[in-house]
């Protein structure tokens, strides 16, 4: 059995019984997406059944191939890592000796030093080449005085046209990376060799791990990317020719469509496709929301008294003031005060504090709009992660007319594909969507690929294995706190990617130095308290569990129960 790693792909070649099962498995759970490489399909379906079982969220492939020949490997683990049809056979990867000085590399140890950069470059093949013989010479993977195959020989052994390596060895030669003598054959250039940072300080010690428990992001290493790239094929062959224009403001009406039935399955929301308007986060939905507050004359807006204190310096970067508004045992009365327009509220699952706005509040906010003409913002950060019952439904299903519904993929997908959307009630519509602007500033083809994502199902599958997964974790923190921190007061622990975890008297900032001291990144609940708010809530912890990736979460839970027992 052979195990080896391209990206974030494990190719295992092999029976896949016994130890290489449990090898396979392992990394499957690392979040690795696995291919399994075997003369017959049958020899690896117990294990295939095992890593799904234990790792729902990754793609296992089983791939038939003839392990014995060696012609055309480069070639099929390109189509592999491409998901093309796979044809040809793959011979089992050889151990490459350590590379030293003045030594000579064959061509198939000149691929396995820089097959992850060739694969992942995504340009011109030349262009790629060049760019991965100079990264392996710059992090000192191809030392100086190595000796490179000849470009008829790399080029058979690629499988690529041998004007290609010449011309990228021609080009190397000339930028000073290799040298070129007659008879002496393409050796890599003496140069002072400049590892990256990060290479550099891997690779010593640096004490304890740290772990980010700060609230407000997900596992970014489950990023379903084998779909997410499926989508974005399906969506540009199939999108028409003016989606690459300037666009409408609102967004892609694909987009919309999808949005619209989906936000009405999963959360209750009531809105057409042509009252959706797609913004590049909350963040800049409610930016997009302040200026129309200021444009109808509004001056104040009420807000939770624990929260996001850049969301009220959105508002007032519009010239609106914060209202705090107060709470007791049941959570936030969240009826504002006379001389309020507006209200922002978190009501799925209050942030920070992990509560949900109980019912009949929820019912006494939306009467309160109705009567004065104020509307409520709802910001449904993480409504998909309820783990405890179904989802509790959107604010806005109750009044579709004076609720603002704002929603984004931030926290189930990843805040770096910039989507979020807001379901507006008729009358705001036009005016939200001038205040955007009259071009679309959301990149089209994640809107496209979302779009694509939603309607075919995708979304709502990653949505259920990430609940899954965030489930366990919450399931672990409650269990490891009972038992070695039990003094420690779990709240909210329904939904979402956080808990508030209640402290003894005046332990909190004594609790985040010790946290600082183990290079674990935690916040403190008073971090979250409106400067205007009359209430102090007690002591406590605000722990987020999304950003670890499951390989790490256990040493990061570790952790956190060594500061609190």
């Amino acid at each position: 059995m052979t195990a080896g790693l391209v990206g974030r792909t494990a190719l295992i070649t092999g029976s896949g019984h016994g130890i290489g099962a449990a090898i396979a498995t392992g990394l499957a759970r690392a979040g690795l997406d696995v291919i399994l490489l075997a003369r017959t399909a049958d020899q690896l379906d117990e294990t295939a059944s095992a890593i799904r079982a234990s790792a729902s969220s990754v793609e296992v492939r089983i791939v038939t191939t003839d392990l014995t020949k060696d012609n055309q490997r480069t070639t099929a683990i390109d189509d592999l890592l491409s998901g093309r049809q796979v044809d040809v056979p793959i011979n089992n990867a050889a151990t490459v000796e350590p590379l030293g000085a003045r030594t000579t590399i064959s061509p198939a140890q000149l691929w396995q030093v820089f097959e992850n950069d060739l694969i992942r470059a995504g340009r011109g093949v030349r262009r790629a080449l060049a760019e991965a013989v100079r990264d392996a010479v710059r992090t000192g993977r191809l030392a100086p005085g190595t000796r490179l195959p000849s470009s008829r020989q790399l080029a058979a052994d690629l499988g690529l046209a041998r004007n290609t390596v010449a011309d990228a060895y021609a080009d190397l030669v000339a930028e000073g990376w290799l040298t070129a003598r007659r008879g002496s054959g393409t050796l890599v250039a003496d140069r002072m060799i400049t590892r990256p940072i990060l290479a550099r300080s891997a690779a010593e010690p640096s004490g304890n791990p740290c772990y980010d428990l700060i609230p407000g992001n997900p596992d970014l290493t489950a990023f379903p990317r084998a779909a997410w790239l499926k989508a974005t094929r399906r969506a540009l062959a199939a999108a028409p020719d003016d989606a690459l224009g300037y666009g409408d403001p609102r967004g892609r009406p694909e987009l919309r469509a999808a949005l619209a039935g989906h936000l009405a399955r999963a959360r209750g929301v009531y809105v057409s496709p042509e009252h959706i308007l797609i913004c590049a986060g909350v963040s800049h939905g409610l930016q997009i929301l302040s200026g129309v507050l200021a444009g109808r004359g509004a001056r104040n807006v009420a807000v939770e008294s624990y929260g996001l204190d850049r969301y009220c310096g959105l508002l007032a970067a519009a010239g609106l003031k914060t209202l705090p508004l107060p709470f007791d045992t049941h959570g936030t009365d969240p009826v504002p005060p006379l001389g309020t327009e507006a209200v922002l509220l978190t009501p799925a699952h209050q942030f920070p504090v992990g509560t949900a706005l109980q019912r009949d509040r929820r019912t006494a906010v939306v009467d309160w709009a109705r009567r004065t003409g104020g509307l409520v913002l709802e910001d449904d950060y993480d409504g998909e992660f309820r783990f405890d019952r179904q989802s509790v439904g959107a604010l806005q299903g109750l009044d579709p007319d004076c609720v603002v519904y704002l929603g984004t993929a931030s926290q189930t997908l990843a805040p770096g594909l910039r989507l979020a959307w807001m379901a507006l009630p008729p009358t705001l519509a036009g005016e939200a969507v001038a205040a955007k602007g009259q071009i679309d500033s959301c990149e089209v083809f994640s809107q496209l690929t979302m779009a694509e994502f939603i309607t075919s199902g995708a979304y709502s599958r990653h949505i259920r294995a990430a609940r899954r997964r965030y489930r366990d974790r919450r399931d672990a923190l409650v269990t490891a706190l009972a038992q070695h921190a039990p003094k420690v007061r779990v709240i909210g622990t329904a939904a979402g990617l956080h808990t508030a975890l209640g402290l003894p008297p005046g332990t909190e900032q004594q609790v985040l130095q010790s946290a600082t001291r183990h290079c674990l990144k935690v916040a403190g609940l008073s971090r979250y308290r409106h400067e205007r708010s009359l209430n102090a809530m007690a002591d406590a912890l605000v722990v987020g569990y999304g950003v670890p990736s499951d390989a790490a979460w256990p040493q990061a839970l570790s952790a956190l129960v060594r500061i609190l027992s």
